[in-house]
């Protein structure tokens, strides 16, 4: 399995951004697609964006589509979050993980041990 490591999480301010990254080890990684899942305290886990391996195809959710975009380079083997215009309702815990595969569907992987996002004033 791939090593993720997530790092970019900070307290940030309510209209603030923040860039996220996912680091992996291992030659394999642009092989699969990743995604960023967050959970807030007191929820369940939510699926935030995902980009296919190629890069080529990207979703996003609804409460974040318009504010987060997600990228990669796969030569660094890092897929990035970065995170505009945030809101106090974006404050958790964010994981990037591996799709089995190239595509945003099917079984998840690997996963980080995630990096904490907090917006407050």
């Amino acid at each position: 399995q791939l090593q993720l490591v997530e790092s970019g999480g900070d307290l940030v301010q309510p209209g603030g951004s923040l860039r996220l990254s996912c680091g992996a080890s291992g030659s394999t990684f642009r092989y699969y697609a990743v995604g960023w899942f967050r959970r807030a305290p007191g929820k369940e886990r939510e699926g935030v964006s995902c980009i296919s391996a190629s890069g080529g195809r990207t979703n996003y959710a609804s409460s974040v589509k318009g504010r987060f975009t997600i990228s990669r380079d796969n030569a660094e083997n890092t897929v990035y979050l970065q995170m505009n215009s945030l809101k106090p309702e974006d404050t958790a815990d964010y994981y990037c993980a591996t799709y089995e595969g190239t595509e945003c569907r099917g079984v998840l992987g690997s996963w980080g041990q995630g990096t904490q996002v907090t917006v407050s004033s």
